[in-house]
């Protein structure tokens, strides 16, 4: 790395470390990274290899490429376009599936724009354990089932809820269910 590359990463470390009020000792116990070198990455006087560096960005949720990018360098806006058609997922008579989320951003969550027909449903298999869903009625009314359990909700209802075993929306009513799904991978 360039000194200036080292410097970069040493600041991000130290920001994100103070932001999560973490001391060196905390973020070398979470990370598995020594605090002796913790502490010469911050001053810029290390150059950490791609392991430890992955260590350190995963104690922190973010990717690598998050912890080394200056945020100040450009400050872009991502936009997902409504009319894009590489951010439908389905597409049928029954049922729309949408991204709402950038599709070339790593990431840990998705969101998703739904509209089920009367009588559809978006039957899913078993995501990553862990893997929470949400889902908001913005329109309709649905029901949202997963492993036992279901519940009926209406517009303006959110539900949460497992999605690591397989669960399914339907649209239940007389006119097509719209909502809102958040898919959070631990």
């Amino acid at each position: 790395m360039t000194d200036s590359t080292s410097r970069l990463l040493g600041e991000r470390v130290s920001q994100l470390r103070q932001l999560q009020s973490m001391t060196l000792e905390q973020l070398a116990a979470a990370s598995g990274v020594s605090r002796s070198m913790l502490s010469q990455i911050e001053r810029g006087k290390a150059n950490p290899t791609l392991a430890v560096t992955q260590r350190i960005a995963q104690t922190f949720g973010i990717s690598i490429g998050e912890l080394v990018d200056d945020p100040n360098a450009s400050a872009s806006i991502d936009v997902v376009r409504g009319d894009d058609p590489g951010t439908v997922f389905r597409a049928d008579s029954e049922c729309e599936l949408r991204t709402l989320s950038p599709l070339q951003l790593e990431k840990n969550i998705e969101f998703y724009v739904i509209t089920l027909q009367p009588g559809a449903e978006l039957a899913s298999a078993a995501h990553f354990e862990g893997t929470r869903e949400m889902f908001s009625v913005s329109q309709g009314a649905a029901t949202v089932g997963t492993g036992n359990s279901e519940v009926a909700l209406q517009t303006g209802d959110t539900a949460h809820y497992r999605a690591d075993i397989p669960h399914v929306i339907r649209c239940r009513g007389p006119e097509a269910l719209k909502g809102f799904l958040v898919v959070s991978y631990r």
